[in-house]
């Protein structure tokens, strides 16, 4: 085979089917019809001499041959895009562009006020759009296009360009004054003594979750909610305690009104990262705000 024999489009159609595992996803990906999609495999499959992706429940998974294919034709699609839009600019002064965002509710709390108060000095024209996404549509919509960057605690985000903003861990918060605060304790007499405490979750914040199955509290969870900044109100109102990550938390306490407790939690540290498509990487309005926000926000 040589390199002549070979269409772009299929290496296109290769990585998208690589990336989504499914190659009617892969399809819509790239604007395809599924038939169109199929065809365009049949020929890459002949002209490679492999079968490239077989069946398997909800979708296909990789050949040998193509896990050892597919970090090279990504590279070579990035490369070429970089080629093309090595001229394009970036003025942040002029630009009217529109970044769209995955971030949780806590995730806008915590990053959006210093990211607009930065824009406005910096490139005033420029809009966000935060849009919450499923942990398994972030990928493709990164490479869709369909979204600029996913901020967050993405650890089953696969297939993504990323950059660690920040470390975190998870604290129960409680209002100020609550009886559980009163008395000193060791750290294992500190895990033991939660089963005093009745709790508050978060359903779409599922690690909060697990530490609480892991610790065997689900019998004292009271009320399991949708988001996170109703949370505040809640917890200063009753004795309810909820497993939340420090750095919110502390937020929250500076204005008075609250205490933070910080058992040794299973699963209690994590990192906050900032995820783009290789695709756009080269991008430049996806370069600069890239670099804004490490500026902003990664640990010092």
């Amino acid at each position: 085979m040589h390199i002549k024999d070979i269409d772009l489009n299929l290496l296109r159609l290769f990585d998208a089917v690589y990336l989504t595992r499914n190659v009617s996803r892969a399809a819509d990906l790239l604007d395809l019809t599924q038939p169109a999609a199929s065809q365009g495999l049949s020929r890459l499959r002949t002209l490679i001499r492999d079968p490239l992706f077989l069946r398997a429940p909800g979708g296909v998974q990789p050949t040998p041959k193509a896990v050892r294919l597919a970090d090279a034709v990504r590279g070579a699609l990035a490369a070429l895009e970089q080629a093309l839009n090595e001229s394009a600019l970036f003025e942040p002064l002029q630009s009217r562009k529109v970044f769209r965002i995955h971030m949780s509710d806590i995730g806008e709390s915590r990053f959006l006020p210093e990211l607009m108060v930065a824009l406005r000095e910096r490139a005033p024209g420029v809009r966000i759009e935060t849009s919450p996404l499923g942990p398994a549509d972030i990928a493709d919509a990164l490479d869709s296009g369909r979204i600029d960057f996913a901020f967050g605690f993405l650890p089953t985000v696969e297939h993504t360009q990323r950059v660690q903003l920040l470390k975190d861990r998870y604290i129960v918060l409680l209002r100020e004054g609550h009886p559980f605060t009163r008395r000193r304790r060791s750290s294992a007499a500190l895990l033991e003594d939660l089963r005093r405490l009745e709790f508050v979750a978060v359903r779409t914040h599922s690690d909060t979750l697990r530490i609480l199955q892991l610790l065997r509290l689900e019998d004292r969870l009271r009320l399991t909610t949708e988001h996170f900044m109703v949370l505040p109100a809640i917890v200063k109102a009753t004795d309810l305690g909820v497993v939340m990550p420090r750095n919110i938390a502390q937020g929250f306490a500076e204005g008075g009104g609250y205490a933070i407790v910080e058992p040794a939690f299973p699963l209690r540290d994590f990192t906050v990262s900032l995820h783009w498509s290789r695709r756009f990487e080269a991008d430049p309005g996806n370069r600069w705000l890239r670099q804004l926000i490490v500026d902003l926000y990664a640990d010092r």
